[in-house]
């Protein structure tokens, strides 16, 4: 169980898949434009992770080596097409709105990535636990940079004005070009949180006998 609950949380911070490990750029900056594109997009990928970790991790002894990829594609592929005709059937809007990027899940690096240095290895409720919390911090991610493009370049998230009347948008936020300039700057703020986080703690010696001297190992000079 405790190693369940860990695959599951490095995917939340420690394994970010977009602004830690800078995995599924494509989808982030292609997609973003908007909070429900983003959050759309993630759900969409985390049905295609989950289950494709699942299957990989379930075939995996039977998966000859030297085809193994063209086989994690195939998964992939076969799943991406569900959630496409899933989501034509019950959010078309969204679909259209996503467009090409939807198909492109198959190629999408995280996923792929997923199946080859995890879920080949490992057992299924681990490849399940590493999916899910790789899944869901990619839909957060994405879902604050969509927020945070639509805020700066509409004033709405989710569709919901958020800012004052007298509010100037900046269009170029929800523009190519937009995409680029929020992720370095949530790429610079996770930088500077993470190294205020592993800022070294001095560690302080336990109190050493006072017949032990300084021999140079630990460079404490104990208290006379």
């Amino acid at each position: 169980m405790h190693r369940i609950i860990k695959e599951f949380v490095k995917g939340l911070w420690a394994e970010l898949p977009p602004f830690r490990v800078l995995l599924g750029l494509c989808p982030t900056l292609a997609v973003t434009s908007s909070a429900e594109n983003g959050l759309g997009m993630g759900v969409a990928v985390v049905a295609v992770l989950t289950l494709s970790n699942l299957i990989v991790s379930a075939l995996r002894k039977i998966i000859p080596p030297k085809v193994r990829i063209a086989c994690f594609i195939v998964i992939a592929a076969s799943l991406v097409v569900a959630v496409e005709l899933l989501m034509q059937a019950y959010a078309y809007p969204l679909y259209q709105k996503l467009g090409i990027f939807v198909p492109l899940i198959v190629v999408n690096c995280l996923i792929l990535g997923r199946a080859e240095a995890f879920a080949s290895k490992n057992g299924m409720l681990v490849s399940v636990a590493d999916a899910l919390g790789m899944g869901i911090g990619f839909t957060l991610s994405l879902t604050f940079l969509g927020a945070f493009r639509e805020v700066l370049g509409v004033g709405t998230v989710f569709g919901f004005p958020v800012l004052w009347q007298s509010f100037e948008p900046a269009g170029l936020m929800v523009m190519a070009p937009g995409a680029f300039i929020a992720l370095g700057f949530i790429l610079a703020g996770m930088n500077a949180l993470g190294k205020c986080l592993s800022r070294k703690r001095e560690v302080v010696p336990a109190r050493l006998d006072s017949t032990c001297s300084q021999c140079g190992a630990c460079g404490f000079q104990a208290e006379k």
